[in-house]
């Protein structure tokens, strides 16, 4: 970085704007990305076809597949979607893509996020009223809904839930650049904190002849800004939409800025010109000047103006002179900047066209390029290149960073002369100085999807962006946990590096990519802490090291247990080189063990709250109930602590003992116990362990093998829960007693009684020594909690006992999320990795993350990574075009009994498809197409999944109504959304019982009491 550079980045000016995000679709160009390629490569994008008899050329911008939308992503109906105009469906998408780009959920960011926009004038209403037959009982003032232009801004508030301002902007050409510097001034006003500002321009089908006044096109089809040769302009399609932030907030939430707009100016020509349609020089140049002084600039130091170059006779050299005029009263200097249009490569894009020539900007600065001029060959006479500030070129120029910032103006004219001019300026590169958070250590890198089918496309694609290198990992998961929307499709994958996410995400290792479904409702957590046997040296290294909260917890213990102990807890878990013999001998002890492994629960319980992962419900295993009590409120961990130190005091202190793992149930188990032996803990229908005087737990073991029960000894060297404990259980008692004890404060399951522990049993000392005593029904407890709500199970502790048992138990379903927080002593780690799979599973199952603390509170910066895979299908008024390859698009089918339109092909949905069988299902799944737009729809397929809104929902339900001579009302619809629930509330209400076959009915009440207020 440069010294001015560095100290651009120091002085944060607080006017500055900050570009942070982009999207668009332009003229043979589906993305930006694809966008730039084909301007640095000088391609121009524009569709021929000559017309015969007139010499004429025709040409258009056209925009690839402009007739595709995602309707099912944003929640319309087939047939809704249809009639939408399409520059409001793609403004809608691109306005999604940029808030992606930027690494902004609307949904997660707690600022207020406005949208500026506007679009251009098409025949899309002139169509829809030309099809009536496709919308049978659409009145004409849906259609105006659903085309107006006062509607474009609006809708993306209400789809995209943007609480800001929400203006639509209409200054004809100019519009969206117009737009942009609204927007700038409602962030520095205050009125929100992000702001999405654009225009689109898309005519479906895309005119090729006709299209305007002939004096005004160019006679060979080709746009030549400021070129002798120029008559005219080419018209074209393009959506551009930036997101703008304050640059002060920009760089304090570690955002990438694009670029920086230093300052904006709009006024308008007034009367001051020849005609309305004319341009003015002396308008245009206040408007130049405007900004530069707003942007505290000299032109002496712009090296690029973006101009709005329409190649008209008139209009370029007015807007040269007008430019010119502007920079002379800043400097006299020749022939230093450079002047070109986008409008030669793509044609005029009408209402997007000012965004588009800024997007081209932040490009151009990015990749330290200005794009040629095309058709650039000499200048136009009218206009004097030679003796002013401006060069045109028709190849590209680089346009290296230098010792002062790089500025660049963008300038666009509206018909009727509303004249917009934009000061954009570089800024510094954003791997450089600002906020960054830890980049060693692996990484959680998430996606999510509404279809199955759109989350495998989001994975290719992101790993396909990855092999290119040049994006911190950090930067990756940060962005994708933070500024991307979760849907209910999940995936993860925990990963190393980049070249491991690459394989991870690509399919090499398909199984590194875990992929499931998140809950209808947030899920619950329930904490499961371990008993002693999974201890091993250097358990949970990694979260010692990297996880201040985890790190905390454990030193406090050991400084609280040393005293007692002799020695540090931390040297016997993570002891150093030529320690390890000292520290296993210590760790096998139950004196040492105990404690340590209360440490590590602790440690990891407060350190999954810290990650906003919160229990409902809390259940620990012998030695694990201590950490559960402690979680769960009845302990303060201090105290629990000094209860644990004196178990494990207790327990060395035993006559020689052991314990055995059992594969038999209590009932075949007893009959085969004797001597001192007994049951320490039933863990499942199946499986026990015997605990007792070792020699007496050796002859059991010897007896059943003889008998091809294969038991298993414990790494535990004492017989704990066994008789051999009663001596100290009047003194246990006594300790607990003088330790303060509280009611829990989350629900905490006994694994001494199987049930949920009681206030008075929880503060009474005898329950504590009983649990050191007796039997662990650790499987009664497990029924207790797989019965008790859907909670996903999280282990606390080294190893996966708990979650094999909870697995293996009868009540026990396999969608029931599962998780671990660190490996087993036998799988290498130090338990980095697993916790953030863990992290993983939780969020994949609908758990709310609080993802800034897996960064220790300081996020990395937000990356441009690939937007949502939208799994679009064709939506167009005229019909299928046989000269493109439809798929993946879906046209309107012809169903029978639907005058030529059966509606459009059921979409991807969760729910299997089931046809409807009774008369009832019948009529109402009819209703369900008619109103939808569908060719075919299932029973249980969710009318507002499908794109159903109430105003929908209302003529549907009145139909119905009238069909079934039923009461019913749009109260009901809601409560039953799918044809099988709906139907069954009807049958209900008609004869009384539940209608079969489908499912059962919503509520207890019939139609009239759910309807009470809906009734006409």
């Amino acid at each position: 970085m440069t010294a001015p550079q560095a100290e651009q980045t120091q002085h944060v000016e607080q006017t500055f704007i900050a570009i942070i995000g982009m999207a668009g679709r332009f003229p043979g160009a589906p993305d930006v990305d694809a966008f730039w390629e084909g301007l640095a490569a000088g391609t121009e994008f524009i569709t021929r076809s000559p017309e015969e008899g007139t010499g004429r050329v025709s040409a258009y911008g056209v925009v690839p597949d402009a007739d595709l939308f995602d309707a099912g992503f944003f929640g319309f109906s087939p047939r809704e979607a249809l009639m939408l105009d399409p520059q409001q469906r793609i403004f809608l998408e691109c306005a999604w893509e940029a808030l992606e780009n930027a690494g902004c959920d609307p949904g997660a960011y707690p600022g207020v996020i406005g949208v500026y926009g506007g679009c251009g004038d098409t025949d899309h209403l002139a169509m829809l009223r030309e099809r009536r037959d496709l919308f049978p009982g659409v009145t004409d003032w849906q259609f105006r809904l659903a085309c107006g232009m006062d509607f474009l801004t609006s809708r993306v508030a209400y789809k995209l839930d943007l609480n800001g301002p929400a203006v639509t902007v209409q200054t004809a050409c100019s519009t969206s650049l117009v737009a942009v510097h609204q927007a700038a001034q409602a962030l520095l006003a205050g009125e929100c904190d992000v702001a999405l500002a654009g225009g689109a321009t898309i005519r479906v089908p895309h005119p090729m002849e006709g299209q305007g006044d002939d004096d005004v096109l160019a006679a060979d089809g080709r746009c030549r800004p400021f070129d002798a040769d120029a008559d005219g302009t080419v018209s074209g399609d393009g959506a551009g939409i930036v997101v703008l932030k304050r640059l002060e907030d920009a760089l304090a939430d570690g955002d990438t800025v694009h670029a920086v707009i230093r300052g904006s100016a709009v006024n308008n020509d007034g009367a001051g010109k020849v005609g309305f349609t004319a341009p003015s020089v002396d308008g245009q140049a206040a408007a130049v000047r405007a900004a530069h002084l707003l942007a505290e600039v000299s032109p002496d130091t712009i090296g690029y103006v973006e101009a709005h170059g329409t190649a008209t006779p008139v209009g370029d050299p007015i807007e040269v002179r007008a430019l010119s005029k502007a920079f002379g009263l800043g400097t006299d200097e020749k022939g230093f900047c450079l002047l070109g249009s986008v409008k030669s490569n793509i044609g005029h894009t009408d209402a997007a066209a000012g965004v588009i020539g800024l997007i081209k900007v932040v490009l151009s600065l990015r990749h330290e390029l200005v794009p040629g001029t095309a058709h650039f060959r000499r200048a136009n006479p009218e206009i004097d290149l030679d003796t002013g500030p401006f060069v045109v070129r028709a190849e590209a120029t680089p346009w290296p960073k230098g010792p002062t910032p790089r500025r660049a103006g963008v300038n666009s004219l509206g018909i009727g002369g509303t004249n917009a001019h934009v000061v954009v300026e570089e800024w510094p590169d954003p791997a450089l100085p600002g906020p960054s958070g830890p980049s060693g250590g692996p990484q959680l890198l998430v996606l999510s999807a509404r279809t199955g089918g759109a989350l495998a496309q989001m994975a290719t694609r992101l790993g396909e962006h990855l092999k290119r290198g040049g994006t911190p990992l950090s930067d990756v998961a940060w962005t994708l946990q933070t500024g991307r929307r979760g849907f209910a499709h999940r995936a993860f994958a925990v990963c190393a590096d980049g070249d491991d996410a690459v394989g991870a995400l690509t399919g090499a290792e398909p199984h590194r990519l875990v992929t499931g479904r998140a809950a209808a409702r947030t899920a619950g957590v329930a904490f499961l802490f371990p008993g002693q046997g999974g201890q091993h040296l250097g358990m949970a290294r990694d979260l010692y090291e990297r996880e201040p909260v985890f790190r905390e917890a454990v030193d406090t213990c050991a400084e609280l247990a040393a005293p007692e102990l002799g020695l540090d807890l931390r040297e016997v878990l993570y002891p150093g080189a030529g320690a390890e013999s000292w520290a296993e001998a210590r760790l096998a002890t139950m004196t040492v063990c105990q404690p340590a492994l209360f440490a590590i629960q602790h440690g990891l319980a407060l350190l999954w709250r810290a990650r906003g992962v919160t229990p409902e419900v809390v259940l620990g295993h012998s030695l694990g109930a201590y950490a559960a009590a402690s979680t769960a409120g009845v302990l303060a961990p201090a105290d629990a602590l000094t209860l644990v130190l004196a178990r494990g005091r207790i327990l060395d202190g035993l006559p020689s003992g052991s314990m055995l793992a059992v594969p038999l149930g209590e009932a075949a188990l007893l009959p085969a116990l004797d001597g001192g032996l007994s049951i320490a803990a039933i863990n499942g229908p199946a499986q026990c362990v015997v605990t007792g005087p070792a020699a007496d737990v050796d002859r059991l073991r010897d007896r059943l093998a003889a008998e091809g029960v294969d038991a298993r000894p414990l790494r535990i060297s004492a017989a704990a829960h066994s008789p051999l404990v009663e001596p100290a259980l009047a003194g246990y008692a006594e300790l607990v007693g003088r330790i303060t004890l509280r009611p829990p404060a989350i629900r905490w399951i006994s694994d001494r009684t199987g049930a949920p522990v009681s206030a008075r049993e929880a503060c009474d000392p005898a329950s504590w020594a009983a649990h050191l005593r007796h039997t662990v029904r650790f499987s009664d407890a497990l029924r207790t909690l797989l019965t008790g709500g859907e909670h996903a199970l999280l282990e606390l502790g080294p190893g996966r006992t708990l979650s094999g048992l909870a697995r293996q138990h009868p009540e026990y379903r396999a969608d029931r999320p599962v998780a671990q927080s660190l490996p087993h002593a036998a799988d290498a780690g130090g338990g980095a990795a697993e916790l953030l799979h863990a992290t993983g599973l939780l969020w994949q199952a609908g758990v709310p993350v609080d993802w800034s603390a897996l960064h220790h509170g300081r996020g990395p910066r937000r990356a441009a990574l690939p937007a949502y895979p939208f799994q679009r299908r064709r939506f167009r008024l005229d019909g299928p075009d046989p000269a493109r390859d439809a798929a993946p698009a879906v046209e309107p089918t012809g169903s029978e009994g639907s005058e030529g339109f059966g509606g459009f092909e059921r979409p991807e949905l969760d729910a299997d498809y089931v046809q409807a069988e009774t008369r009832t299902e019948k009529i109402i799944a009819a209703a369900f197409r008619e109103a939808l737009g569908l060719a075919s729809l299932g029973v249980h397929d969710n009318f507002f999944d499908l794109g159903g809104d109430s105003l929908i929902a209302t003529r549907l339900v009145a139909g119905i109504r009238a069909e079934l001579d039923v009461e019913l009302g749009v109260r009901a619809f809601f409560r039953a959304p799918t044809v099988a629930a709906l139907a069954s509330l009807v049958e209900e209400s008609l004869t009384g019982e539940p209608g079969e076959p489908g499912e059962p009915p919503v509520g207890d009440s019939p139609l009239e009491a759910l309807d009470e207020q809906e009734r006409p």
